[in-house]
């Protein structure tokens, strides 16, 4: 009585993935890169980098990774070494297992108990823009965890 049609469609798989907005690139353990690396999205270092890593999102140092040279992103989380110049605009992360040193500029700044973090520390909005723009709070830290402490004088300490 009712005449029904069907359609079939079918899907056309391309054979490019897309990719999505938050993709993660990755360096393996194992894995050596001398020169200049540039990235969009976020990337993980598990090998070592030696040269400048430029990077409009997230970089993650995982505990077997190792940067020597100049980084330039949004956010960094580090757990494994860093040496050299590092500016991250929004929040750096140094876990308990890092080991950094050099100059670093950031806005925020979060650095576990354990960390090894002997830097040039500037921190405040826009210090990672630029050395001298605008008021920023300057931190020195050798060997030591930077936290939020009191200080008092000993009284009668001889």
């Amino acid at each position: 009585m009712f005449n029904s049609k069907k359609e079939v469609t079918q899907s056309k798989k391309s054979i490019i993935p897309t990719t999505a907005s938050h993709s993660l690139n990755t360096l393996v353990k194992g894995t050596v890169v001398e020169g200049t690396v540039k990235s969009e999205s976020d990337i993980r270092i598990d090998g070592v980098i030696k040269g400048s890593l430029n990077c409009n999102a997230k970089v993650i140092i995982g505990p077997s990774g190792f940067i020597e040279g100049d980084v330039r992103c949004a956010n960094a989380v580090i757990e494994g070494k860093f040496e050299g110049s590092l500016q991250v605009s929004e929040l750096l992360n140094v876990r308990e297992n890092a080991k950094v040193s050099g100059d670093v500029r950031t806005n925020k700044l979060i650095v576990q108990s354990g960390a090894i973090f002997n830097v040039d520390c500037k921190m405040g909005a826009g210090s990672s823009e630029s050395k001298n723009k605008g008021s920023i709070e300057s931190i020195k830290a050798t060997n030591q965890v930077v936290q939020s402490t009191t200080h008092k004088q000993a009284v009668g300490a001889k």
